[in-house]
């Protein structure tokens, strides 16, 4: 035994005056145990190598024992040390999926049970684009910052009037003539710091619709002319994301979920063609109670954290309808239509 034992310091010098590394010398000095006790089990009991190296097995297991034993207690003394000497966590910094502050920040939703923790990291994890930063995409983009929603984009080629402060909360006296989407982005990061903002000014096109919109997860559309609503319905469509659109008319208000993908009809399919002159008119021209777009923005930016949580019942083949004038709510059921040249042959 002692043989093997000097053997192993000779191995262990010449290896250190080599320079390897401590961990490349235990290897070493491994491969001769694992060799001496092969040569104990293998070799019968009379050979002089098996004599020289101790004659037992036994011995070696022991001795292999006891440093298996020495290995893993020095392991387990250096995790708790490291773990003892690691400095605490600094205030407000992130070890899970939200940090202390966030956690304080949505606390009326995790304690929800229709939301909760899985839910409020659905509404981080998501990316929401707002088509519109006027009237309805004013409490649609605030309240869905205030609620966490991780990264939420906005375009709008407009910019901020002194008309618009009437409705459009999002928007500031001292930010007139700024872009809407610097403004509403100005207003959302002083609300929520822990979301992304993306702002895109400029007009949505054909050409950039559908590549927009491939980004994100959900739609919200809040303009108010006809031919914007049925270019993002058909890039909506064409990109299979969920659509939730809102429109407002003095002191009226509608909002439904479009989403032939899952069953829902298109707007093509409630609304097929553009209504005549004077039968929609714009806010500018026929004018809209302040609070309205309030109103049916508030119902948009719900719709959609039901939507992303998948709380409760949404509104896909269903059109909410709100009277402002005579307070009152109902709700249609509405079909797809077979023929709908944008999402009939889904």
């Amino acid at each position: 035994m002692f043989f093997v034992l000097f053997l192993a310091g000779v191995i262990w010098l010449v290896a250190r005056r080599a320079g390897m590394p401590p961990q490349a010398r235990w290897l070493l000095v491994g491969l001769l145990y694992v060799a001496v006790l092969g040569v104990q089990i293998i070799l019968p009991e009379e050979n002089p190598l098996r004599a020289m190296t101790g004659g037992s097995p036994a011995l070696w297991l022991l001795l292999g024992a006891f440093a298996a034993l020495v290995v893993a207690y020095r392991e387990i003394l250096k995790r708790i040390r490291a773990r003892v000497q690691a400095p605490p966590p600094a205030v407000g910094e992130q070890v899970g999926p939200f940090s202390d502050v966030e956690l304080d920040r949505y606390a009326r939703h995790i304690v929800m049970r229709e939301i909760g923790g899985v839910g409020q990291k659905r509404l981080k994890d998501a990316k929401v684009l707002v088509v519109g930063a006027g009237g309805l995409g004013s409490p649609v983009l605030l309240y869905l910052a205030g609620a966490g929603v991780g990264t939420i984009g906005v375009i709008d080629h407009d910019t901020v009037s002194l008309s618009n402060l009437q409705r459009q909360v999002i928007h500031t006296d001292a930010r007139s003539g700024m872009p809407k989407v610097f403004s509403a982005e100005a207003a959302m990061k002083a609300l929520n710091p822990h979301i992304t903002v993306r702002p895109y000014n400029r007009r949505l096109t054909a050409e950039i619709a559908e590549e927009l919109f491939a980004d994100y997860d959900l739609i919200l559309d809040g303009n108010d002319t006809f031919e914007t609503r049925s270019l993002v319905n058909k890039a909506a469509v064409a990109t299979g994301k969920p659509l939730i659109s809102g429109a407002i008319a003095q002191w009226e208000g509608q909002i439904s979920l479009f989403d032939p993908v899952r069953g829902a009809p298109c707007y093509a399919c409630i609304f097929p063609t553009e209504p005549a002159d004077g039968l929609a008119p714009s806010c500018a021209e026929a004018g809209v109670a302040g609070p309205l777009p309030g109103v049916i923005g508030t119902m948009m930016a719900l719709e959609a954290m039901k939507e992303i949580t998948q709380a409760g019942e949404g509104l896909g083949g269903r059109m909410m309808l709100y009277d402002a004038l005579s307070a009152e709510t109902r709700t249609v059921k509405l079909k797809r239509r077979a023929d709908c040249p944008v999402c009939g042959d889904i």
